[in-house]
């Protein structure tokens, strides 16, 4: 039977942790008066079951107007803040202390005149977060994307907590002999790195990699995209119940990892799933 073995550093990480506690203890102080201000992690599975504990989705603070609202991990601008605070009359920040720190970066490097560039994804919650405490922030997702941006004599860079560190290093490269002065505030999340390093180390051995997460989650995203790159078998799953018993066929070493948002209990359901079908 093929030896299942799951990354050094993978699933929850802190910051996705404590907004899990902090939704669950408001829950059950308050029954049916706990909604969450968009998904409050990207994790389908998860939100789903806050929703069959009566901790529903809403999209804008006026949703949630009269209830306790949740500040999802990835944050909010300062204007949906205050406008959660205005609706609700109890509003939980469950933003990632890592995410806060990216946005108190941007907004200092703003206060201080430096051109800021968002190193990150366009469109993503977390950036669109940065970005509201830095007005006129330019966001890229690669070192390509510069050609199209110009380059302040002064720039200050903060990353998306998700992004990979080569990606960040491209950037940094191309940005020398552009700009004369470059300050950089790595906002890279430890517990990503970890996590992209220990599912590198562990594709390069396996005969098969399963990469647990939403889909709609960057940093379970890189982290398939990280494995495929040496382990050609890569699989990005959200549940036990999209395994394949053909994947594992022939294979000696099956390698698991998750995103930062993947709780315990699904990698041990994937895991023994995986023992099933691999026998």
């Amino acid at each position: 039977m093929a030896e299942i073995r799951v990354a050094a550093e993978a699933g929850a990480c802190y910051g996705v942790g404590r907004a899990l506690d902090m939704v669950r203890e408001a829950a059950a102080a308050e029954p049916g008066a706990v909604r969450t201000l968009g998904p409050l992690i990207h994790n389908p599975t998860v939100v789903a079951d806050l929703d069959a504990k009566g901790v529903e989705v809403v999209e804008a603070p006026d949703q949630a107007a009269g209830k306790t609202l949740v500040l999802r991990t990835h944050g909010v601008t300062p204007e949906v803040e205050e406008a959660a605070r205005a609706a609700c009359p109890k509003v939980i920040d469950a933003t990632c202390p890592f995410v806060k720190r990216a946005h108190n970066a941007a907004e200092q490097l703003t206060a201080e005149g430096y051109q800021v560039i968002v190193v990150g994804e366009a469109g993503h919650p977390e950036v669109e977060g940065t970005v509201g405490h830095a007005p006129g922030a330019v966001v890229i997702g690669s070192a390509a994307e510069l050609a199209d941006v110009k380059v302040a004599r002064r720039v200050g860079v903060v990353v998306q907590t998700t992004m990979r560190k080569a990606i960040l290093q491209d950037v940094i490269d191309a940005l020398i002999g552009q700009a004369e002065e470059i300050r950089l505030v790595d906002t890279i999340c430890k517990a990503t790195s970890d996590r992209q390093r220990a599912a590198a180390e562990l594709a390069r051995e396996a005969d098969v990699m399963v990469v647990i997460g939403g889909r709609i989650s960057a940093n379970t995203t890189r982290l398939a995209e990280i494995c495929r790159a040496v382990c050609p078998r890569t699989h990005h799953v959200e549940g036990a119940d999209e395994l394949e018993a053909a994947w594992f066929t022939g294979a000696d070493l099956i390698g698991v990892t998750a995103g930062a948002s993947t709780p315990q209990d699904q990698i041990d359901a994937v895991c023994a799933r995986i023992e099933e079908l691999s026998r």
